[in-house]
């Protein structure tokens, strides 16, 4: 019987380990390079395979522009942190009604939990600094209602509640000291900030110097924009110099928050990257220079520094995007951010493997071939327990 006791103690702890609780304590980023999973394709691999793709990539952090069930499902179990996204076409709504801003977190996060950790809920993207000014004036109102359906439902200390911006809302942002909020942002952007700092959630920022080089390649050293040996640029003002373009828009980012009133809150990448391929006028998208932009932008997140205005404040940044996504309008570049291609192959090496690869570097024994058998996690650990006790039986 104590052989036994030892033995189905053993089996306990090795079930914990395998089945994590979730964390109790609201953090939307954890780690420090975290990818968004951007799905405007017909081509691309189902999420069960997107899960062995980011496990075997040790990607635990990811963002989605929605909260499709099926993604939400395959995630569950994994040990994967989400960012769902609440679309910009229901911003308007979720500002209107109290209601449907409760029946959507329901429906889309709480229904989920704990099983899925979903870690924060991104309210639009890039709302502020556009042509529509009622989904402007709506962005806040739509917050708070999404905020008070988790604070009702008591998930505060779960999901953490941000929306993200472009660098559309800065004014006269190089030198970094000198950036300020556009005039027409600022009527909507200080409430916004205001309430964000009540409730603890950072300044989240879609930061591309791919986008500022190609605008400008002329006047913009491109070794700047890849993290690349160059002179840098040197910032009078706050005596600071800048060997990298990122570090220099996520510091005007910090100059505008302090210029706002908001000097202590954080600022966190939710996008960056280079597109592999573009239109003639985007010739410095190349699959080359992607390479070097995300395997340099790898290292130094590794390094978990800070800029050089918040040296003490860890970088933190979601790389766009897992996929070339073949649906997306625009420039070719749109189309042609992934990692990986739509057949689950890497689009150029920055340390990543492909589907195939990734598939064979999986755990052949995981909860989710349990659930593919039709067995649910309380069946396995019944079933395992009774089977080692069967055994110390027969001897």
């Amino acid at each position: 019987m104590k052989r036994l006791w030892v033995v189905l103690r053993f089996l306990t702890m090795v079930l914990v380990s395998f089945f994590p609780i979730a964390s109790l304590t609201v953090q939307g980023f954890t780690g420090t390079y975290g990818i968004n999973y951007g799905r405007i394709a017909d081509n691309i691999p189902s999420p069960d395979q997107v899960v062995t793709l980011l496990r075997a990539a040790k990607i635990k952090n990811v963002r989605i522009y929605d909260a499709d069930h099926s993604v939400l499902q395959a995630f569950s179990g994994t040990g994967l942190e989400l960012v769902v996204g609440l679309p910009n076409g229901l911003v308007k709504d979720m500002n209107l009604s109290e209601d449907h801003a409760m029946t959507w977190v329901k429906e889309n996060v709480q229904s989920f939990l704990p099983e899925t950790q979903i870690r924060g809920i991104a309210v639009g993207n890039e709302v502020l600094g556009g042509a529509d000014s009622e989904l402007a004036a709506a962005l806040l109102g739509a917050v708070k209602n999404i905020y008070s359906a988790i604070e009702k439902l008591h998930l505060t200390d779960v999901v953490q509640i941000s929306t993200a911006h472009s660098t559309a809302v800065f004014d006269h942002s190089y030198p970094p000291s000198s950036c300020t909020f556009k005039d027409n942002v600022v009527q909507y952007m200080k409430p916004l900030l205001e309430f964000f700092s009540q409730i603890g959630s950072p300044f989240c920022l879609n930061a591309y110097p791919f986008l500022a080089y190609v605008s400008d390649p002329e006047n913009i050293d491109i070794n700047y924009a890849l993290f690349q040996s160059n002179q840098g640029i040197y910032d009078p003002k706050t005596d600071l110099h800048y060997d990298n373009m990122l570090d220099a828009i996520i510091d005007a980012g910090y100059v505008a928050l302090g210029d706002a009133g908001f000097k202590k809150m954080e600022v966190i990448v939710t996008e960056t990257g280079w597109a592999s391929n573009g239109d003639t006028n985007e010739a410095a998208a190349t699959p080359n220079n992607a390479r070097i932009y995300n395997y340099n932008l790898r290292k130094r997140l590794a390094k978990r520094k800070g800029t050089p205005l918040r040296p003490k404040r860890v970088l933190k940044a979601y790389v766009f995007a897992i996929f070339n996504e073949n649906l997306k309008p625009g420039p070719t570049s749109e189309r042609n951010y992934g990692l990986f291609k739509a057949d689950g192959n890497i689009s150029y090496d920055i340390g990543f493997h492909g589907l195939k690869s990734s598939a064979a570097d999986t755990l052949l024994f995981s909860l989710k071939d349990i659930r593919a058998c039709g067995w649910s996690r309380s069946h396995f650990v019944v079933s395992a327990i009774s089977a080692v006790a069967l055994l110390l039986f027969l001897r």
